[in-house]
């Protein structure tokens, strides 16, 4: 195997320089992407369509660095292919089948944030979905982008190229080529695949989901904008009605806040897809229309070191999509941050612990029931110090149970 990390020459520090960066994003990723699977999956809460599209696109992107990443990263250092033939067919189609479902998944969200505001009940507290509902979305993105990116298994064949050196060694290369042997019917839709490529990814893996999630947002600002003003009035106030109006009004803006939110993380996804696939298209369809000649008269790295960096832009992709999701959701950064504190040394002991749930669901327990008689008004021997003691705590208890169910509730 040709080993450019030892003896160090000047091609090294370009080996290092890529097995670091490798390493980062390699780390990162799946870091990331398994916390968020299994935030998802563990939390019975989270099941909703929202958080499991979010922990399909996850494990996809876990699946692109795990086994994806390596492969290319040794094919780049070694110039050899791991797994040989099997490695050059299934590792474009991981990448292709892992943008298909970021595609789908952007489009879905969009559709479920346009349900959210166009509903019959926007401002009611989400519900957990069954699983065959969850289970039928996922199935649409994930066998849709499969289909679509089959192509992909018949398309590349690998070839082995020797290179002069001072001995004979052999160089493994994946060639975007039909192979001959393949039947005609089958292989003149392969060759069609082939011409049309880089116009059918910049279609439906580029330009499909950027219109159609700007579409959706504008359609959902528009429909929160006309439903934000609208309070209910009367001629006649009393204190409840004030009381229930400022309560029913707070309740809306809060929701108003929490779909904002959640159209700013699907924006923010879109705007790391488009990034990270904008450079790759331009580039194949530039090539793709210079001359011959031109072409040939570009440096012999060039080709390779443009079909690198689309590689690792997608590996960055799969790596930030992740933290940015563990970084946006309220919801799956406090899970994620609770599972941290409690692998952390200093957490609390049982005992304080304990006393402190204890003390929670006592509080809780009055706060269920104001129109009930205290315990401390039961016993008219019993002194107001302990009564007084309990009143200044039912706020902040209170608010931490408030904070808990909403950040429990949501989607996202």
């Amino acid at each position: 195997l040709h080993n450019p990390l030892f003896p160090v020459t000047d091609g090294s520090y370009w080996a290092y320089a890529v097995m670091l960066l490798a390493l980062v994003l390699f780390a990162a990723g799946i870091v990331g992407n398994l916390a968020l699977m299994c935030i998802v999956w563990h939390n019975f809460y989270l099941k909703s369509a929202w958080n499991s599209i979010l922990a399909g696109l996850a494990f996809w992107d876990f699946l692109v660095l795990f086994f994806c990443l390596p492969v290319v990263i040794f094919h780049e250092l070694t110039l050899k292919r791991l797994l040989g033939d099997l490695s050059c067919r299934l590792v474009p189609y991981l990448e292709v089948t892992s943008l298909g479902v970021a595609t789908f998944s952007l489009c879905a969200l969009s559709i479920d944030r346009f349900h959210a505001a166009t509903g019959p009940g926007p401002h009611q507290t989400p519900k957990v979905e069954s699983c065959q509902s969850i289970l039928s979305k996922l199935s649409v993105i994930w066998v849709g982008s499969m289909v679509l990116a089959a192509p992909e298994l018949l398309l590349w064949q690998l070839l082995q190229e020797t290179v002069s050196r001072t001995e004979r060694f052999k160089v493994d290369m994946c060639v975007r080529e039909p192979s001959v042997e393949l039947p005609e019917s089958i292989y003149s839709l392969v060759l069609t695949y082939h011409e049309a490529r880089m116009w059918w990814f910049f279609g439906c893996y580029l330009c499909l989901p950027l219109l159609f999630t700007l579409a959706c947002d504008l359609v959902t600002k528009q429909v929160l904008a006309q439903r934000l003003p609208q309070k209910p009035s009367s001629e006649k106030v009393t204190s409840r009605c004030s009381s229930s109006s400022s309560s029913s009004s707070s309740t809306k803006k809060k929701q108003h806040v929490r779909e904002q939110r959640l159209r700013s993380t699907v924006m923010a996804l879109t705007v790391l897809y488009i990034t990270c696939n904008l450079p790759e298209s331009i580039c194949n369809i530039t090539l793709a229309y210079i001359s011959v000649p031109m072409t040939a008269a570009l440096p012999a790295l060039v080709l390779p070191a443009l079909g690198l960096i689309g590689q690792f832009l997608l590996f960055v992709r799969c790596s930030a999509t992740p933290v940015m999701l563990l970084c946006l959701c309220r919801s799956l950064g406090q899970a994620f941050m609770d599972c941290c504190c409690c692998c952390c040394e200093e957490c609390l002991p049982d005992g304080n612990s304990s006393s402190s749930s204890s003390a929670s669901t006592a509080a809780t327990s009055t706060l269920s029931s104001p129109t009930s008689p205290s315990p401390v008004s039961l016993f008219p021997s019993s002194k107001e110090e302990p009564m007084k003691s309990l009143l200044p705590a039912e706020p902040a208890v209170h608010e931490r149970v408030k904070d808990s169910s909403a950040a429990i509730g949501t989607p996202c």
